[in-house]
């Protein structure tokens, strides 16, 4: 039986780490309030859903780079995707320019969007709840100035769209403002692990993504890191409903 090419592996694992990366800021004065692991999740909620239901659109330019290393080679790529967000129909991608690898552009930062977007659509499956996780609080510290509580978080089935790890969660408006973890279910045998570094600030009011680190060790040798700058956002005001004059 003929081995593998050193390129057909290169382009599994290259699948295998962007399915991976699917799985995917008021100054505090004192200590944080004293609550329970539970209390800080519904809390959460509330705070999700309060954003959710204010959220109407907003349009940002993303900046993806990917650069992989193995095989004594070295090979990257860069995209810009320009998203809008509308509360009625969802996230919308468009690819402004890309350039370097078309390989990882095509098998990895592709997906990456693809991937995006179908978990913002079906958002119960992998919200941060007691339904998908289990959470243990373990203790607070400041984020930018900010307190922040830390929460040690457990999924509770294997999923590529669930993680492991950790998260900060502000006191004060509950919001998720950092995140350090790795899939729950790894993609592929090609991967050996994925760390993901996730951080988000606040626009306007709103807690939105600002920045994604992945790195991904491959079984076959080599290391894959993907970065995503979220760029400024521009949100777009609510309408005012007018009132019919009688």
């Amino acid at each position: 039986m003929r081995s593998p090419s050193a390129t057909g592996l290169l382009h599994a694992a290259l699948i295998a780490f962007a399915a991976a990366w699917a799985t995917l800021a008021h100054p505090a004065s004192g200590g944080p309030p004293d609550l329970t692991s539970s209390q800080i999740v519904q809390q959460m909620q509330q705070h999700n859903q309060a954003q959710t239901e204010a959220l109407k659109a907003y349009k940002a330019l993303r900046h993806y780079e990917v650069e992989y290393r193995g095989f004594g080679s070295r090979i990257a790529a860069k995209m810009e995707v320009e998203v809008s967000y509308n509360a009625a129909t969802g996230k919308s991608f468009r690819i402004v320019s890309q350039s370097g690898s078309n390989l990882l552009c095509e098998k990895v930062l592709k997906r990456a969007v693809v991937s995006e977007k179908e978990a913002s659509q079906d958002k119960q499956s992998n919200a941060l709840t007691e339904t998908n996780y289990r959470f243990h609080l373990a203790g607070s510290e400041s984020i930018n100035g900010r307190s922040a509580y830390i929460l040690d978080v457990e999924p509770l089935t294997a999923s590529k769209f669930l993680y492991r790890g950790r998260i900060w969660v502000d006191t004060a408006d509950f919001a998720v403002v950092k995140m350090a973890t790795e899939p729950a279910k790894s993609p592929s045998f090609w991967i050996a692990r994925t760390l993901i570094h996730y951080t988000s600030a606040e626009t306007d009011g709103f807690w939105l993504p600002e920045q994604v680190r992945s790195e991904t060790k491959v079984r076959i040798g080599g290391t894959a890191v993907l970065n995503i700058d979220y760029g400024t956002y521009a949100v777009v005001p609510e309408t005012p409903t007018r009132t019919a004059a009688f």
